[in-house]
């Protein structure tokens, strides 16, 4: 069977550091590896990069349509590209998944597609093509929610987690054509790598842990071993959590090292805690990458801002983390949250915490009630109504304690005073100097789009547009802790 695989162009990238990041749509790959080896064809396409969908459905004519909804923004691009689909072909079935889908399906559920895939799509959408294929209804397939009509029904959940190791590793011959587009930081092309999946901590914005139950599953070390030898010299690890289980972190290490295996650049995402912990695990890492980033989830520039997002983790440890990460020539850099809630007394908390500890490289985002959180049901009566592009974290989706107008000249403010700005301690030449002639325009580009972030009239004209077809609720309105 056909199957065709869409990651959508999110649409929504005016603010943000998305510039800084397109990488292949690796859940896409690992889906596309078990489709193959259920004996179907699948064809992966990457919209972001100006294709149409319905020339892609004429092309391929897949009795299976797969789309990819990975963030809530992208609630609305989804919608669009089914109903381009079903125009083109009306027969087609259309089946939606990825982590918002899977974490928050309801705005999904539309006359326009089929069904939701509401866990891990390497079981399921070869289980959805296996039943089309032998002209069975989706009904005894798991994990899916199944429209009939106007009515959706859910069918039954798995009765354990997917093994990681139980599909092949991701195809990713099928993304090929566009791999000198996959793009990280200053790193072009990019591979992103998964070698473990889930969180089992706690933390209220997040939606990983409160999806997979805080589950944390890991592959082999064979198959992550075989994985990086294959993909190319500079790596994106995909994992929320890296180097979560130490003893294991360690193998995985020592295996690489004796497999020879050595890359120019590797990005990890992980905690400070973890890491405040473990030097020594770091220590045996560090001889894998020529250039290695560590980017952490900073968050609060207090024990008390960490402790009201739930981190259980206070800023020691991220001042201890960022001190050995550092000493063994590691690059730090990371995210802090920035509240609508907040008084300018926050802000400049913020300013100089950054400035004291060395942590310009760090991006703001702005705190956004994920769907699929806590925190997104708690405010749910406030959120009523805000379109779905909004939840890019740099939008407000109520009005901030200060104003609008105030506010966004804060957070402003606090990205001038990052590395992004060309016009402060790190010049569009001093970014220039650290790539090859050939990427210059690439940069350029993105460092560009970037400055963007740094005018508070362009955040506060766009949320004065959108006030005008959805206000924000005022900030009084929003629940105490």
């Amino acid at each position: 069977m056909n199957v065709l695989l869409l990651r959508p162009d999110p649409g929504n990238e005016r603010f943000g550091l998305g510039p800084f990041f397109r990488v292949e749509p690796l859940g896409l790959e690992y889906v596309a590896a078990a489709l193959r080896a259920r004996g179907h064809a699948p064809t992966i396409v990457d919209l972001r990069f100006g294709d149409s969908a319905a020339r892609w459905v004429r092309r391929t004519r897949p009795a299976l349509v797969g789309i990819s909804c990975m963030h809530a923004l992208e609630y609305g691009r989804v919608l669009e590209t089914a109903r381009e689909i079903r125009r083109a072909s009306p027969g087609t079935t259309i089946l939606v998944g990825g982590h918002a889908a899977a974490a928050y399906p309801s705005p999904l559920q539309a006359p326009e597609v089929d069904a939701i895939c509401v866990d891990d799509g390497e079981e399921v959408v070869p289980a959805v093509a296996d039943a089309l294929a032998a002209r069975r209804g989706l009904g005894d397939v798991p994990a899916l929610l199944v429209r009939d009509g106007e009515a959706w029904s859910a069918t039954r959940p798995f009765e354990d987690r997917t093994g990681l190791d139980s599909v092949p590793l991701p195809a990713r011959d099928l993304v090929e054509r566009h791999r000198n587009s996959y793009h990280c930081l200053l790193f072009k092309p990019v591979w992103l790598v998964e070698t473990a999946r889930g969180c089992p901590f706690r933390c209220s914005f997040c939606s990983v842990w409160q999806l997979y139950g805080r589950s944390f599953r890991e592959r082999s070390i064979g198959a992550v071993v075989e994985d990086f030898e294959r993909v190319g010299d500079a790596i994106f690890v995909a994992d929320d959590l890296f180097w979560n289980h130490p003893e294991r972190s360690r193998e995985l290490a020592r295996a690489l090292l004796a497999k020879g295996i050595r890359k120019r650049w590797i990005l990890v995402q992980t905690r400070t805690d973890l890491v405040s912990r473990h030097a020594d695990l770091l220590a045996e890492w560090r001889p894998i990458a020529k250039d290695f980033d560590i980017f952490f989830g900073l968050e609060a520039a207090s024990d008390a801002g960490l402790a009201s997002v739930t981190k259980d983790a206070g800023v020691f440890a991220s001042l201890e983390a960022a001190r050995i990460a550092r000493e063994l020539h590691y690059g730090v850099t990371g995210n802090f949250l920035v509240d609508p809630d907040w008084d300018e007394a926050r802000f400049r908390e913020l300013w100089d915490f950054v400035a004291a500890n060395g942590f310009q490289r760090a991006g703001y985002t702005i705190l956004t009630p994920l769907p699929g959180t806590e925190l997104f049901q708690k405010l749910a009566p406030v959120l009523e109504g805000q379109p779905w592009w909004k939840y890019d974290m740099h939008h407000v989706l109520w009005e901030p304690r200060l104003g609008a107008k105030r506010f966004f000249e804060l957070y402003a403010e606090t990205w001038r005073r990052s590395i992004l700005n060309t016009s402060g301690e790190k010049s569009w030449l001093d970014w220039m100097r650290q790539i090859k002639p050939s990427q210059i325009p690439y940069l350029t580009r993105v460092l560009a789009r970037t400055q963007r972030m740094m005018k508070a009239q362009a955040y506060l004209k766009e949320h004065e547009e959108a006030q005008r077809v959805s206000p924000v609720a005022p900030a009084q309105a929003i629940p105490a802790s």
